[in-house]
């Protein structure tokens, strides 16, 4: 049994979905990844166990009580600790030549070209309140023509857009503009999924609280989200395989054994889609009277 790492041998069972010429491509690709929380923390170990060779990663939070439910690098002795630096040694206990780069203010305007630099592909891992972080990001991505992923867990189980260079960017599908957080709450969720294969199983609607940034999760919800990005990063980078790109998407559920492909043709300007926000709208105005 070998004690040292060769990265050929560490990452050998890949081989067969892929070639060998394929896994040096993947070795050599870098992706960047905002977020090292529910569903950013289990997209760098799972694209790491892939065989990605470097990652820039970025988070300013720190692990609490309140992850544990959901995020790989929440444990004990890890309370208090950074997420990105905590996800990084993780990474570099399953690939220890990784070259990865750790930003530990997280994202912002005036970082983003140096986060963005040399990166293949960028994979969405921000809360799903970083309405401002995501805005600027998706906007200098649309900028650099830099493809990019978003998984988001809804319920259990995941919806998947890809924004890729020259087709529909993020601005154009969800339309936040200058809108209020509170509509880019509304615009964000409905946008991801059109099917809303998720909205009939919640238990407790109470545990939905916009104004608060609070809402329920699950483990299994990102780890469905970190299989489908990274099966997602492996067809982008590698050139190969059906690749949706927005308006067009995918939506997962687990518990209602579902799979749709989804299709928003103009985004949220959708007529379709402008009635179920009109819907939308008035509940979440019904909740917050009561």
């Amino acid at each position: 049994m070998s004690t040292t790492f060769v990265y050929e041998e560490a990452f050998s069972r890949n081989i067969g979905w892929i070639t060998k010429a394929e896994q040096q491509i993947l070795r050599k690709k870098r992706i960047a990844i905002a977020g090292m929380g529910g569903v950013g923390g289990v997209h760098l170990l799972t694209l790491a166990r892939l065989g990605i060779g470097a990652f820039h990663i970025a988070d300013l939070d720190v692990f609490e009580t309140v992850n544990f439910n959901r995020q790989v690098g929440a444990t004990i002795p890890h309370l208090g600790k950074p997420k990105a630096e905590t996800l990084s040694k993780m990474a570099l206990e399953i690939n220890p030549e990784l070259d990865i780069k750790v930003f530990p203010k997280g994202v912002d305007k005036d970082n983003l070209p140096d986060f963005f630099n040399g990166v293949d592909l960028y994979i969405d891992g921000l809360d799903f309140f970083a309405f401002s972080a995501r805005q600027v990001t998706y906007a200098s991505l649309t900028r650099l023509g830099i493809p990019a992923t978003i998984a988001a867990p809804l319920g259990m189980g995941a919806a998947l857009l890809n924004f890729l260079p020259g087709q529909m960017t993020f601005e154009d599908y969800f339309g936040w503009g200058d809108s209020s957080d509170d509509e880019k709450g509304l615009l964000f969720l409905l946008g991801l999924a059109p099917a809303r294969l998720h909205f009939n199983y919640l238990v407790d609607p109470a545990a939905v609280n916009l104004e608060e940034h609070r809402g329920p999760s699950t483990i299994m919800a990102c780890q469905i989200c970190a299989g489908m990005a990274a099966t997602e990063a492996l067809k982008i980078l590698l050139k190969r395989g059906e690749v949706l790109a927005a308006p067009r998407g995918l939506q997962f559920d687990a518990y209602r054994n579902k799979l749709s492909k989804t299709w928003l043709p103009g985004g949220n300007r959708n007529p379709l889609q402008r009635l179920a926000l009109m819907f939308a709208r008035k509940k979440l105005d019904g909740l917050k009277k009561h």
